[in-house]
């Protein structure tokens, strides 16, 4: 059967809006305890909440955590390390009070008693002692914007308190004890350094007692980027550093820090969240790792000072010796992630445990991202390029699709090629898709990384409007038809880009920065000073922020602009969207804006999700001249005409 011909953005997709919010769920945080396999279900249909889930030896799959639990963590915003299990003993944060709650043996769940106001993540469990570990941010008396961080150990047992282990620095984060419990292991870092630019690793004994004896530095007294300090079974000290460039596997033998492996490729990245896994253990002693070349992430094995590739296909994080197997998420270009278990090492067929969503597009529907290379002022910058596809339908003759350019957050982040219902849901309708590592990102380097220090609005600009034009001039695209899209910091570069050319016709920011300014001073202690590298010190810099930012340039706009934002967002406030929307009113140019209840940095509810894709559907068929099928709502866009 020949395909239909419809305009691009028109085509009907089996991508739906029930398939994106309902049927879809996000995997993470693996983690393996004896023969059980747990992990985190992000659920959008059951209003955004995090579920605790676990897969016994029996096979059987329990959900632990039952409605309305909501597991997560806001330590510095970001989360992560929201639970731990050891022999069965779950601990796990409540997201929505910052409760820590203990799930041990045949007993109900109780929470542990904490102070209000204080948040935990990051937990280590010490059994013999009858206690846990975690990192603790205590804003009980300090301003709100700068709470106090500390280690501390919190009792399993009613009758004991909280104690404080490790307090001072700005920042701490992954407390490890060693095997036998006689040493831990911790990083921290200080402002004004983001802990990607240098963090400090450190070791102290315990006592009997269980208290801290006086701590030594292991690294970072030269600024380097440690993260994912662990203890071997032989309690050897590793751990991931950045000080030749790319970040690499360490090891502490004989008081020396020596290399594993040297590669000019990552194994590590940026510490957004808590408890990352870079590397394990195999029982033979071999280390396992995520490596990523080129923007994809892998698996690899390190023995003897070589370090070889695993058959795994991409991975999200670092896989985990389960039995004589591996347990790992997937995250392949052709379908959606999963969590796995192949029975082996060496890479028998992996059994799928988990999937993210149903695989309603065949392998032949799926738009796989291609790397693209293209000129920048770094030499070189990265993208993935997604062709549109869908087999029932193709543009008009000799018409050129749309294009919508990814600027992804962070922006100290990175994105790569795995399969991404995201991306499809444009490119099954028709659009063209480039999601940029413009400079800045990660997965590349520390060089390249550099490359966004001080030039925060205008590398990444730079990088992906060099993507769009690279794309036009092979004649993949149309060059009147090119929006750009981003959220948080890819929110500020789209703005930034809308703001400083003419070259895109429109743009979508969701949760995105428009006030240099009102960011550094309404924002969380964690990204507080960040701008201090990406932009300048202030008040030295106060100029250039000002220069930097879209809100001061609204007479340079030239196209419409949608805007997105969660009414309880506390790392980019809604004060950033209204200004701007404001002043784009005013001036009596087209903008829609949306703002959503309970809603806070990156959205969670399916009813939430399921706007925003339809909505910024309609904007842009608004601003292209096409009409999408099947929605159920339609844009109201002010001061442009239907």
């Amino acid at each position: 059967m020949s395909a239909t011909i419809a305009p691009f953005g028109a085509w009907v997709s089996p991508v739906s809006v029930e398939l994106m919010t309902a049927a879809t769920v996000g995997l993470g945080s693996i983690a393996v305890d004896g023969r059980s396999l747990y992990w985190l279900e992000a659920r959008p249909a059951e209003a955004g909440r995090t579920v605790l889930c676990r897969r016994g030896p029996d096979g059987r799959i329990d959900e632990l955590t039952p409605a309305p639990v909501n597991v997560g963590s806001r330590v510095h915003e970001y989360g992560g390390g929201a639970y731990a299990v050891v022999d069965g003993v779950i601990v796990y944060s409540e997201r929505k009070d910052g409760g820590v709650w203990l799930v041990e043996g045949a007993a109900p769940p109780h929470r542990i008693p904490t102070p209000e106001g204080c948040r935990y993540a990051d937990f280590e469990f010490d059994l013999p002692r009858r206690r846990v570990l975690a990192v603790r941010e205590d804003h009980r008396s300090r301003p709100p914007t700068d709470p106090k961080a500390s280690i501390v150990a919190l009792p399993l047992d009613p009758s004991g308190n909280e104690s404080v282990l490790v307090e001072g620095p700005d920042f701490l984060s992954s407390p490890r004890l060693s095997p036998k419990g006689e040493r831990l292991a911790w990083i921290a870092w200080d402002h004004p350094d983001m802990p990607w630019d240098g963090t400090r690793l450190y070791v102290a004994e315990l006592g009997p007692d269980g208290g801290l004896g006086p701590a030594r530095l292991i690294a970072g007294e030269t600024p380097e980027a440690i993260v994912q300090p662990a203890w071997s079974p032989d309690a050897c000290l590793y751990f991931c550093s950045d000080r030749t460039g790319w970040w690499n596997l360490y090891a502490l033998r004989d008081g020396a820090v020596t290399p594993l492996a040297p590669v000019e490729a990552e194994i590590g990245g940026p510490h957004w969240v808590f408890r990352q896994r870079f590397y394990d253990f195999l029982p033979d002693g071999r280390a396992i790792v995520a490596i990523v070349r080129g923007g994809i992430r892998t698996a690899a094995l390190i023995a003897e000072g070589k370090i070889g590739p695993l058959d795994l296909g991409q991975v999200q994080e670092c896989p985990q010796p389960l039995g004589d197997g591996l347990a790992y998420i997937a995250t392949p270009p052709t379908a959606p992630p999963a969590v796995v278990v192949a029975e082996t090492v060496a890479g028998a067929a992996p059994r799928v445990v988990r999937a993210a969503a149903p695989a309603v597009l065949s392998p032949e529907a799926i738009s796989l991202g291609q790397a693209i290379e293209f000129a920048s002022r770094g030499g070189v910058s990265h993208a993935f390029w997604y062709p549109p596809k869908n087999a029932e339908f193709e543009g008009p003759h000799g018409a050129l699709p749309p294009l919508i350019v990814l600027s992804h957050g962070g922006p100290t982040s990175m994105t790569t090629n795995h399969f991404n219902l995201n991306v499809q849901w444009w490119t099954s309708r028709g659009f063209g898709v480039v999601d940029v590592n413009y400079g800045g990102s990660t997965g590349f380097g520390r060089p390249y990384r550099r490359l966004l220090d001080g030039q925060w609005g205008v590398v990444d600009v730079e990088d992906c409007s060099a993507a769009a034009r690279y794309l036009v001039e092979r004649g993949l695209v149309d060059g009147a038809r090119l929006a750009i899209r981003g959220g948080s910091a890819g929110g500020f570069t789209t703005l930034a880009a809308l703001t400083s050319s003419t070259l895109f016709r429109a743009g979508a920011s969701l949760y995105g920065v428009a006030d240099l300014m009102l960011l550094a001073q309404d924002t969380h202690k964690f990204e507080s000073r960040y701008l201090d590298r990406l932009i300048g010190p202030l008040p030295e810099r106060q100029a250039l922020y000002a220069e930097r930012s879209p809100i001061h340039h609204i007479d340079r706009l030239a196209c419409p602009v949608i805007f997105f934002q969660g009414e309880d967002d506390k790392t980019v406030p809604p004060n950033q969207a209204e200004t701007m929307v404001a002043a784009m009113k005013a001036r009596r140019l087209p903008v829609a804006y949306y703002l959503f209840e309970g809603e806070g940095h990156g959205f969670r509810k399916a009813e939430t999700l399921r706007r925003v894709l339809e909505l910024e559907l309609d904007f842009y068929g608004r601003a292209f001249d096409f009409v999408a099928p099947g929605l159920s709502e339609r844009v109201a866009i002010a001061n442009m005409s239907a």
